[in-house]
C-alpha cells in the first residue's frame, strides 16, 4: 500500500487475482491431462516451471499493474496441482480408498492459508512485501525439481498408450494398440483437444447435479475466504496483537484441519468402510452423511467469532468459533471432491476444473468486497452476515443428500444412475 500508493481494496486485488487466476487456469490444464497422448503430468510440469519461472520478476516488479498480473498469472500456472490433484488420487486408488486418498491432498490445499499468513507476518514487517514473493520461489523451487525426477504418470490410459507403443518399437508389430488408440483412431489431437476442453465445460452446465455442486461449492469457499478478511480488523485493532501474533491466528486453520482429519477417518473407519463391505455400494449421496452433519456447525462457528470478538471476551474464544467453522469445511470440501470423481470418474480433472473455477470465482468477489462490509456493518454484524448465508449451506447440503441420486437421473452424462 505504501510502495505503490493504493487504497487497502486494490492492496486487496493481488490476493483477489491469484484466486481467480487458480480458478481460470485449470480449464485449460485439466482437461488436457485427460488427453492419453498428453497424461496428467505434461500439464503439472510444464505449469508449474512457468510458474517458478514467474516467481522472479513477481518479487521484482516496480509498479502496482505489472504485480497485480504477474500475481494472476502465478495463480494461473500454479493451479493444475491444486485443481486436478483429486483426479490423481482417483487414478491411483479404489473406489473403498478414494475417501482417504483425498484426505491427504485436501488437507495440503487446506494447509496453504494457515502456512502462508504465518511466514509472512514475520518476515514481511522487517524485510518488506518483497520477501514474501522471494519465499513462494524459495519453498516451489525444491517441489519442482522433485516433481521432475519422482513424480509418476497416473493416469491409465496414458501408461497403457505408452507401453502399447514400447512393445510395438521393440516387436515391430503395428497391431499392438491401446483401449484408447483404437477408440480415438479417427481422431486428430487437436479434435481431442477441442472435445477436451468443451464437452466438460458442456456437463459443468447442463448436467444439474454439478451445477448444484459447483454453486454450493462456491457460496462455502466465498464465505471461507470472506471470514479471513476479518481476522486484521480484529485481533490487531480490538486485541493488540503484533503482526507475528497475528499470523499465529491462521495456525488454528491447520489445527481445524486436523480436527477434521480425525473426525472424518473415524467416520471411515467406523461406518463407510464396514458398511461397504456388508452392504456393497449404495448411492454415491450416501456418502455424503459427513457433510450434512458438518454443515450444521459453520453457522455456530462465524456467530460465536462475531459476537465475542470484543475486548471483555478472551480472544480464545473467538478461536474456539474459528475451529468449529474451519473444522465443518474441510469436512465439507472432502465429501464434496470425494463426491465428483465417482460420479464422472471419466472427466474427473475438468470436473475438479470446473468446480475450481466457480469456486475462485466466487472468492474473488467475496475478497473485494467483505473488507468492505466489515469496516461499515462491524465485525458482529459483518460475520453475522456471512453466519447468515453459510445457513443456505445447510439447506443446499440437505439438498444434495435427498435430491442428487433424482438429478443425476436427469443427466445423459453421468455414470452412476443409482438413485
Amino acid at each position: 500500500m505504501e510502495q505503490f500508493h493504493v487504497s487497502q481494496t486494490k492492496a486487496s486485488l493481488g490476493l483477489a487475482l491469484y484466486v481467480l487466476g487458480y480458478g481460470i487456469g485449470p480449464l485449460l490444464f485439466s482437461p488436457l491431462s485427460e488427453i492419453p497422448a498428453l497424461g496428467r503430468n505434461v500439464p503439472y510440469l510444464s505449469s508449474f516451471v512457468i510458474f517458478v519461472i514467474i516467481s522472479v520478476p513477481t518479487a521484482l516488479v516496480e509498479n502496482y499493474p505489472g504485480l497485480m498480473i504477474l500475481r494472476f498469472l502465478q495463480g494461473f500456472f500454479g493451479s493444475p496441482c491444486l485443481a486436478s490433484g483429486g483426479a490423481s488420487m482417483a487414478d491411483m486408488y479404489a473406489d473403498i480408498d478414494i475417501p482417504m486418498g483425498l484426505t491427504g491432498w485436501v488437507a495440503a490445499a487446506y494447509g496453504g492459508p494457515a502456512l502462508g499468513p504465518l511466514l509472512s507476518a514475520y518476515s514481511v514487517p522487517v524485510k518488506g512485501w518483497r520477501w514474501a514473493m522471494w519465499e513462494i520461489l524459495w519453498m516451489s523451487g525444491p517441489v519442482l525439481i522433485i516433481m521432475l525426477v519422482f513424480l509418476p504418470e497416473t493416469s491409465a490410459d496414458t501408461i497403457l498408450l505408452r507401453r502399447a507403443q514400447r512393445i510395438r518399437r521393440t516387436t515391430n508389430n503395428p497391431n499392438i494398440r491401446s483401449n484408447s488408440e483404437i477408440s480415438q483412431e479417427h481422431s486428430t489431437f487437436w479434435g481431442l483437444m477441442g472435445f477436451s476442453l468443451v464437452k466438460p465445460m458442456e456437463i459443468m452446465f447442463k448436467d444439474p447435479a454439478i451445477l448444484f455442486t459447483n454453486i454450493y461449492t462456491s457460496l462455502v469457499y466465498g464465505i471461507y475466504y470472506s471470514f479471513f478478511e476479518s481476522f486484521p480488523l480484529v485481533y490487531p485493532v480490538i486485541y493488540g496483537f503484533s503482526p507475528g501474533q497475528s499470523g499465529l491466528v491462521f495456525v488454528s486453520l491447520a489445527v481445524a484441519c486436523g480436527i477434521g482429519i480425525v473426525a472424518y477417518i473415524t467416520y471411515l473407519y467406523t461406518y463407510m468402510i464396514p458398511d461397504l463391505k456388508k452392504h456393497g455400494h449404495r448411492s454415491q449421496e450416501h456418502r455424503l452423511i459427513p457433510a450434512v452433519i458438518a454443515s450444521l456447525f459453520p453457522p455456530v462457528g462465524l456467530s460465536l467469532f462475531a459476537w465475542t470478538s470484543r475486548e471483555s471476551i478472551h480472544w480464545i474464544v473467538g478461536i474456539i468459533g474459528i475451529l468449529l467453522y474451519a473444522a465443518a469445511v474441510f469436512i465439507i470440501f472432502q465429501c464434496i471432491f470425494v463426491y465428483i470423481p465417482l460420479v464422472y470418474p471419466r472427466y474427473a480433472a475438468s470436473l475438479f476444473a470446473g468446480n475450481d473455477f466457480s469456486r475462485s470465482a466466487f472468492a474473488f468477489a467475496f475478497i473485494l468486497f467483505s473488507r468492505f462490509i466489515f469496516v461499515n456493518l462491524g465485525i458482529g454484524k459483518g460475520v453475522t452476515v456471512l453466519a447468515g448465508l453459510s445457513v443456505l449451506g445447510i439447506l443446499g447440503m440437505v439438498v444434495l443428500y435427498f435430491y442428487g441420486g433424482k438429478l443425476r437421473a436427469r443427466s445423459k452424462f453421468t455414470e452412476t444412475k443409482d438413485v
